[in-house]
């Protein structure tokens, strides 16, 4: 073991939920030790330990010889001061590795397998390689749905759970893949306005160009503490939280930090992920929205219903009463594609405005309709017109004003990126099929969801009729380098069919 000691310095670098420490190539310790770049180390301080990356450096600048550097994330975790004395060893090697190789190997792996692979995850004794590793390794159809089961237990364990001690608790789950579904942002209002206990915890968008944290973050703070998310819920009945800082299955957020520029969404992983998330957040019961359509997440019906089945076998062995619907995921849901165009749009639905998107309004009348129906004391079939005389009588927007206080109200502009570009029609006809991983992609180019006034904002849905010249829809960013990317992918593929009049082209 090592007794030398470095003097601990703060390097001022997001690492975005890893642990990564910095020695100097010259440092004494780096040399006699024999550390490696990218090897795991254990840094210890005032009692206090850490698992880490090594990166190793050549500019004193960043670190000194005698100094141990720590990124953002490993400095508040070992919750130390700046200058005082830490000391750095070889990481004890994390033996669940094993069952992730045998998973690469075809193998089946059991629930004591999982609970030591999400604990060492928990516990950063992965690095996203490793991550990245196990995720690939469980990816596509590889986990049986008793694997899956394994996996969303393990992963509910390894965080906080929340026990609201009410016997009714709702939620809902999109599992995504349509651009501007933010139903979630008005089914929480009309349900809690309905007196329904709704504790909402949202991801970020992991593949889309907005998740619906991203979106309610234009409107108010979602990084908040169990305490906080605790009070909201109590005092409104309902929220619209991120669940990264809830501490609620912290290793889904872990592994979601490594499947986002993968580009990595499996199905198992997927229900997993959903269905940890809601049991941690105390969900007793569940609505889950699975969109169908040509370019949507799940492209068939048989698709459909074989996961339907998988989110039903899983719920049903954790105790969570779970309904799934399959709905229509032909095109985007509204008109904005990205954060702020989004928020637009569920303000707009919420304000009753005349200009509000009517699919956005339609599709969240009917999910809030069925999770009202959740309550014992409303008849099957009724939930529909209570959340409409919610949402007409100006109790959903009221409900919506003092969540977003009670959360933090930001000071919201509804206004684009500055940078605009017109998608025309060539000639006149009829909008046949819109593209919704054509959209996504393109919102995504532009900047969103990291750019929140980035994306895309349609004018024009199927079935519409379009003049020669006619605007399809525009698409913002707020960098030109985004925009210029943006408009070259538009001129590859617009996104857009039109009926055999003609085809949909840029100008």
């Amino acid at each position: 073991m090592n007794n030398q000691t470095l003097k601990l310095r703060r390097i001022a670098i997001d690492t975005y939920h890893e642990n990564v420490a910095y020695l100097h190539r010259d440092c004494a310790v780096y040399r006699a030790e024999g550390f490696q770049a990218l090897s795991k180390i254990r840094i210890s301080a005032n009692g206090q330990r850490i698992l880490a990356v090594l990166n190793v450096v050549d500019d004193a600048a960043i670190v000194t010889p005698t100094e141990l550097g720590l990124s953002e994330q490993a400095y508040a975790q070992l919750n130390a001061c700046e200058d005082c004395a830490v000391s750095v060893d070889h990481a004890e090697y994390a033996a669940s590795m094993d069952a992730v190789r045998r998973k690469i190997n075809g193998e089946r792996l059991t629930l004591a397998d999982f609970e030591a692979i999400t604990q060492d995850i928990a516990a950063s004794r992965y690095s996203k390689m490793e991550m990245a590793a196990f995720l690939v390794a469980t990816g596509q159809n590889s986990l049986d749905r008793d694997e899956v089961y394994y996996l969303t237990r393990a992963m509910l364990e390894t965080g906080q759970q929340l026990n609201w001690g009410e016997l009714l608790v709702v939620d809902k789950h999109c599992i995504g893949g349509i651009p501007g579904n933010r139903t979630s942002m008005l089914v929480v209002p009309i349900v809690a306005a309905h007196g329904m206990l709704i504790p909402k915890t949202s991801s970020r968008a992991i593949t889309s160009p907005a998740g619906t944290a991203d979106t309610m973050e234009i409107l108010a703070e979602v990084n908040l503490s169990p305490e906080k998310l605790h009070d909201i819920v109590r005092k409104h009945r309902g929220c619209l939280a991120w669940g990264g800082t809830a501490k609620l299955a912290p290793v889904d957020d872990m592994l979601i930090a490594v499947e986002r520029p993968l580009g990595i969404d499996s199905q198992g992983q997927m229900v997993a992920s959903i269905l940890s998330k809601k049991l941690a957040a105390g969900s007793t019961h569940l609505l889950v929205d699975i969109p169908v359509g040509p370019t949507a997440k799940v492209r068939h019906m048989q698709a459909a219903l074989a996961l339907r089945k998988l989110f039903e076998f899983v719920g049903d062995r954790l105790n969570i009463h779970l309904e799934v619907i399959i709905t229509d995921g032909r095109q985007p849901i509204g008109r904005g594609i990205g954060p702020t165009l989004e928020a637009r749009d569920v303000m707009q639905v919420l304000e009753n405005d005349p200009d509000a998107p009517s699919d956005l309004r339609q599709k969240s009348l009917e999910l809030a309709g069925r999770i009202i129906e959740f309550d014992p004391d409303v008849r099957g079939g009724q939930g529909y017109a209570i959340a409409r005389d919610i949402l007409d009588s100006g109790r959903a927007l009221a409900k919506m004003n003092a969540i977003i206080e009670g959360q933090g109200l930001r000071t919201v502009d509804f206004t684009p990126g500055q940078f605009c570009y017109e998608v025309r029609a060539d000639r006149a006809g009829i909008v046949t099929g819109i593209d919704n991983l054509q959209m996504a992609k393109i919102a995504r180019i532009a900047g969103a969801p990291m750019d929140k006034k980035a994306g895309v904002d349609l004018l024009r849905k199927t079935g519409d009729t379009v003049n020669a010249g006619d605007v399809l829809y525009r698409v913002y960013a707020e960098f030109m380098s985004d925009f210029e990317f943006a408009q070259k992918l538009v001129e590859q593929n617009n996104g857009y069919t039109l009926n055999k009049a003609g085809v949909a082209s840029t100008t």
